[in-house]
């Protein structure tokens, strides 16, 4: 693509139709869309690796009992501990019962106050055994993959989208070309036969009847008009461009032909893998598959380990609670009540359902192609048709002006000679717009765009 000064004013983008596909793959927001689902895949991804490696949390409390004042002798009676034959206590069980005996000793006003608590702490925790961990990091994978075969997809539609439209942008073109040398030929016949009719030797109704068809091939030329700056709205949308940006297209009909033609002849067969929509079915079959295994391993155990450290920043006398605490968690599943039975089932079924989704595809896609087929080859032998009829119309048209220029024929016969020439140059110009959309067509089916 290359920008050029159009008039030495506006800036005008100047496209090949391969300029055109590659600016629409680069700039195309439907396609940015697609991209950015593709990244979003890409952290689902990270999210579901991350959920198995260390995590670690940290926390700050702090509690208040507003000074409480626990009470350990509300009658009044005496607070002496009771005899102890600490002999028969072993060591454990002795720094027990001394801690207790210290808070049962009388405070000032005959209790104990329990002043405020501020703890830090952080808890390490590790997932160790997980079956569902490592088939979602799969699924989550397969998601990714088809996220991005998506993209080759929707660029595959856009591409076919650009070429339809630089096509149709290039038969407009033609063939408003061919509408303006029909009312340069029809305006000077238009001329020649008021200069007869004002000099007496031809009916003023010959100049109105040539008169009229003019009007007419106008009025196609204006609607022609029309439709191409539709067109032309419609490629700057694919493109990505504003509305007000001015296109020029390099390529023209008489270049593609040729080439086109030599195609027509010789088409390859079909590879259905490398039909994007179904490397995406394929995406799908897998992750059907990879649906079975992470139900079934909800059958099996999850084990997982923690360590957790608490730093105590203020604390009370009554406080036994450890500084340093780690432990394992194993989490069995024995019985559910049907649930995990039911989903592996339902998973089974929709992996049935892809599969014959997949075969079913892989049978319309064939079908597709012998159809693509048989329509480029009939739109190739129409198109030869045409091309010849068109050579035939324009030469009784040429042989008709000069007759009535001659006053041999009549002006009836110069206008249905003239819309037998404008017919025939539709239906070639409509032929050709069939040969390349049956050759696009195609094109797209084996994802050669």
């Amino acid at each position: 693509m290359i920008t050029a000064s159009l008039w030495g004013q506006q800036k005008a983008y100047v496209f090949s139709l391969q300029e055109a596909q590659d600016y629409a793959v680069a700039n195309n927001k439907t396609l940015k869309i697609a991209r950015s689902q593709a990244a979003l895949s890409d952290k689902q991804v990270d999210e579901a690796i991350a959920g198995g490696l260390p995590q670690i949390n940290g926390s700050l409390d702090f509690n208040t009992n507003f000074n409480y004042e626990l009470d350990f002798n509300p009658g009044g009676g005496s607070t002496e501990p009771p005899d102890i034959n600490y002999s028969l206590l072993d060591a454990g069980d002795y720094e027990v019962l001394k801690v207790l005996q210290q808070m049962s000793a009388p405070a000032e006003g005959g209790g104990i106050v329990l002043e405020d608590r501020t703890n830090a702490s952080v808890q390490i925790s590790q997932l160790f055994f997980s079956g569902q961990y490592w088939t979602g990091i799969k699924l989550a994978k397969i998601g990714r993959n088809i996220a991005e075969k998506n993209i080759n997809l929707t660029a595959l539609d856009i591409k076919e989208s650009v070429v339809d439209t630089y096509y149709l942008i290039l038969i407009t073109q033609d063939y408003l070309r061919i509408i303006d040398e029909n009312i340069e030929n029809l305006e000077e016949v238009f001329k020649h036969t008021s200069d007869m009719a004002y000099a007496g030797l031809a009916e003023q109704t010959d100049a109105d009847q040539i008169q009229v068809n003019l009007s007419q091939v106008k009025n196609s030329k204006k609607a022609m008009d029309r439709n191409l700056q539709l067109n032309f709205n419609i490629l700057r949308f694919l493109l990505g461009l504003e509305i007000n940006e001015e296109i020029v297209l390099t390529d023209e009909i008489e270049q593609l032909l040729p080439a086109l033609e030599q195609q027509s002849l010789a088409m390859p067969m079909l590879d259905v893998e490398q039909n994007p929509t179904y490397q995406i079915m394929l995406e799908q079959e897998t992750l059907s598959e990879k649906s079975i295994d992470l139900e079934k391993w909800a059958y099996a155990p999850t084990l997982t380990g923690f360590y957790s450290y608490t730093k105590k920043l203020m604390t009370s006398g009554f406080d036994l609670s450890p500084n340093n605490v780690a432990g394992f968690s194993l989490s069995v599943p024995i019985f559910s009540g049907g649930t995990r039975y039911s989903r592996v089932s339902q998973a089974k079924i929709q992996l049935d359902q892809t599969r014959l989704n997949k075969e079913q595809l892989e049978e319309q896609l064939k079908l597709q192609d012998r159809q693509l087929t048989y329509n480029l080859k009939s739109s190739y032998e129409n198109y030869l048709t045409q091309k010849e009829s068109v050579v035939v119309a324009k030469r009784v048209y040429e042989s008709i002006n000069n007759k009535y220029r001659l006053g041999i024929l009549s002006s009836l016969d110069l206008t249905q000679a003239n819309t037998n020439y404008l017919q025939a140059e539709n239906n070639y110009i409509t032929s050709i717009m069939e040969l390349l959309q049956s050759k696009l067509a195609l094109d797209k089916l084996y994802n050669n765009l």
